[in-house]
């Protein structure tokens, strides 16, 4: 077995804080990674403080992982010792389900394997994340990495990046259209420079006229305030698609109404309270709302290599890890440009 050190939750009142236990052996398939950077997600918090209810604990949070590889196993081919790589919100699936086969990994019908605060395919053996040191991943569920890139900045596309980039490569949005983002956080600043970088013209739709200076450093070509309503009327039949990265319960009516005819509003944040959807909305002008869910690995290595491709990160501020539930409460204030990322070797020390 191999001895890890973590920071865990112990309850979901309790703050994070040191924890140690072993990780599997390498099998045939594997590979164990070394942790250099974690993101912190704001499903961490919610699965932290038990949220969504059924989180397992001891837990040690962390989908967002990159590190280097020391250890193979016999049967590994598509990767070496010292290769960078990546892990994200899942390490394995059934493989045989519909999804499975066609590359949605993300949607098996048996339920994946989480990161974390799930189980392996066993359906008995916790899964611990990466606010650790080390993770025995089987390779067909581990990412490669490029070098071209900081790593700091490459941890959050295992989460936010595919999250984003899976919507935008499923709708075909490019060049010519029209796309509002509305929530300037760690999915809307990726939403932003990645619907940008497709050629979209690009609106961010924020309650705050503070952060109208960042979208468009970001990419954004406009600027527009939720809570203008002259501004807001002026939007209405504009866009072809909304990403929608709001989790914080919100009207759906008051933007769908920005949909031009057959628009999408593709939903990415999960609001705690269930949202309703007026009919006529979606009725008068054929639009429809969606949703999106991570993505597959293969597409999730598509994204990796487009934003090494395209020079594209996350923007993240990087902490140390005792600082942990200090950064916790900081992203529930919407203190932070745009993802905290764990140095590990903060750990290590």
């Amino acid at each position: 077995m191999n001895a890890t050190q973590a920071y865990a939750a112990q309850s979901a009142t309790t703050p994070l804080g040191p924890w140690s236990f072993d990780r599997r052996p390498v099998g045939e398939h594997d590979v164990r990674i070394d942790i250099l950077y974690c993101g912190v997600c704001h499903s961490d918090i919610h699965q932290v403080r038990d949220e969504w209810g059924g989180s397992m604990y001891p837990m040690v949070p962390g989908h967002e992982i990159v590190g280097r590889i020391t250890e193979v196993g016999s049967a590994v081919k598509n990767f070496k010792v010292g290769d960078l790589a990546g892990v994200g919100c899942f390490v394995d699936s059934c493989r045989e389900c519909h999804p499975c086969k066609a590359g949605e990994e993300q949607y098996c019908e048996k339920g994946n394997a989480a990161t974390y605060n799930g189980t392996e395919m066993d359906r008995k053996t916790p899964t611990y994340g990466g606010y650790s040191t080390q993770i025995v991943v089987d390779e067909k569920y581990t990412l490669h990495v490029s070098d071209k890139l900081p790593l700091d900045g490459v941890a959050p596309l295992l989460c936010a990046g595919i999250t984003t980039y899976s919507p935008l490569r499923y709708w075909k949005v490019g060049k010519g259209h029209k796309v509002a983002v509305l929530g300037l956080g760690g999915l809307g600043h990726m939403a932003v420079k990645l619907a940008a970088s497709m050629g979209a013209e690009v609106t961010m739709l924020s309650t705050s006229p503070s952060k109208e200076q960042d979208a468009r450093k970001l990419g954004a070509h406009h600027f527009a305030l939720i809570k203008d309503d002259q501004q807001m009327k002026a939007l209405r039949n504009q866009f072809d698609f909304i990403i929608n990265t709001v989790s914080a319960p919100h009207e759906y009516g008051k933007f769908l109404a920005l949909l031009n005819l057959n628009g999408v509003m593709i939903c990415l944040g999960v609001p705690p309270e269930a949202s309703q959807v007026p009919a006529i909305q979606l009725i008068m002008g054929r639009r429809s709302i969606a949703g999106s869910l991570i993505g597959g690995i293969r597409e999730t290595q598509e994204m990796l290599d487009y934003c090494a491709a395209h020079n594209i990160v996350a923007d993240v501020e990087v902490i140390d890890i005792p600082k942990i539930n200090e950064a916790y409460e900081r992203m529930m204030k919407g203190d932070v440009k745009y993802r905290f990322v764990i140095d590990i070797a903060s750990l290590k020390k």
